[in-house]
């Protein structure tokens, strides 16, 4: 209980320092921070719409950081979500155009469900297939292949995929009988974000009450005591990355059928990174990463509506760069707590005697 009391609080006081660093940068625009972040939250909570976009912006995230927080507890790094995401994203789009006008809403929506998991999935999978079979890092695996998935659409983007008068790097927007339900009259807030709170809970409950999570977190902890005790790191290493990159890939489907209804080029490039970082404010908890995307969906609302108020001229930029000094703060914190944690071990260790 102490242990996970001091995380909080290092989270905490991590994203404190790093709103108010983005608070004093405004000084630099000759813009009073408190008045302008008190208009800013007042527009947000008094506006039904508003807070609405919290929820859409943080349900991509949610996926993302599960992403990255489900190998995190098998000690693997999944650097390569925005790749997975990428191409949830391009089957999403590719199933929906092609069976929209063939199969109802809900047959539709699940088939689309389940082929953007599955082509996270595949991607995830060979990630992990490269570290069983041959020891590879799975970190520069997994970021490599984000420019390869990248590369890929836009390949798609110019032919198979593009749209029909053949002008832009984009696809044809879907119908609207393959969009996600809205479930909030008055914002854009749509069935994505159930999806998003049950994959999550899902994977908490896989986890920690389950003889697979069981086995994963065995590898986390001592993937050499895991060998011993009869458990296949590689097994698990695959299985890993492959419900990891298919998360990943849902989030495809939310951003696909439930916001952008087709797949541009640059698609949400950002969302993979910040998946990394909301995963480490989370602890690798899957349930914290529900509420650390929505802390970031806020941060992300709150930052376009700072760029709204009027007669100010903040830049757009501004939402990039909350985000962006928070999650430094946040990897900043989570590397000052290791080192407080490995330095309380020696002291321990020295009065031992060991």
């Amino acid at each position: 209980m102490k242990t996970k009391n001091n995380v909080l609080l290092y989270n905490i006081a991590a994203v404190l320092v790093g709103l108010v660093i983005s608070a004093l940068l405004l000084l630099f625009m000759k813009v009073n921070p408190l008045s302008v972040c008190g208009q800013a939250f007042s527009k947000i909570v008094t506006d039904g719409y508003n807070l609405g976009e919290i929820l859409v912006k943080a349900t991509p995230l949610i996926f993302t950081s599960l992403a990255f927080a489900f190998t995190y507890n098998a000690n693997l790094f999944n650097i390569g979500a925005q790749g997975q995401f990428t191409m949830g994203a391009i089957i999403a789009v590719a199933l929906s155009l092609g069976l929209q006008s063939v199969l109802p809403t809900v047959i539709l929506l699940i088939v689309v469900l389940i082929g953007s998991f599955a082509g996270g999935a595949v991607v995830g999978g060979l990630i992990g297939g490269a570290k069983a079979k041959f020891g590879a890092n799975e970190f520069l695996v997994s970021m490599m292949s984000t420019y390869v998935i990248t590369n890929f659409m836009d390949y798609l983007l110019r032919t198979s995929l593009q749209e029909t008068k053949a002008e832009y790097m984009q696809t044809d927007a879907i119908s609207s009988s393959a969009y996600l339900p809205n479930i909030i009259p008055g914002t854009r807030v749509h069935f994505g974000f159930i999806i998003a709170v049950a994959a999550a809970v899902g994977v908490w409950v896989l986890l920690n009450k389950t003889n697979l999570g069981f086995q994963i977190r065995a590898v986390g902890k001592n993937r050499f005591a895991a060998q011993l005790a009869g458990i296949s790191t590689g097994r698990i290493y695959i299985i890993s990355f492959m419900i990891a990159g298919g998360l990943a890939g849902m989030a495809g489907l939310t951003e696909i059928n439930g916001v952008q209804h087709m797949l541009l080029r640059d698609f949400n490039a950002s969302i993979g990174s910040y998946g990394i970082g909301i995963a480490i404010l989370a602890n690798g908890n899957p349930l914290g990463c529900i509420f650390a995307s929505i802390l970031f969906g806020f941060l992300n609302v709150m930052g376009t509506t700072m760029g709204r108020l009027p007669g100010l001229n903040i830049p757009a930029s501004i939402i990039e760069l909350i985000e962006g000094i928070v999650m430094i703060c946040v990897i900043i914190s989570y590397a000052v707590r290791g080192n407080v944690e490995n330095k309380k071990k020696k002291a321990l260790m020295r009065k031992a005697g060991v």
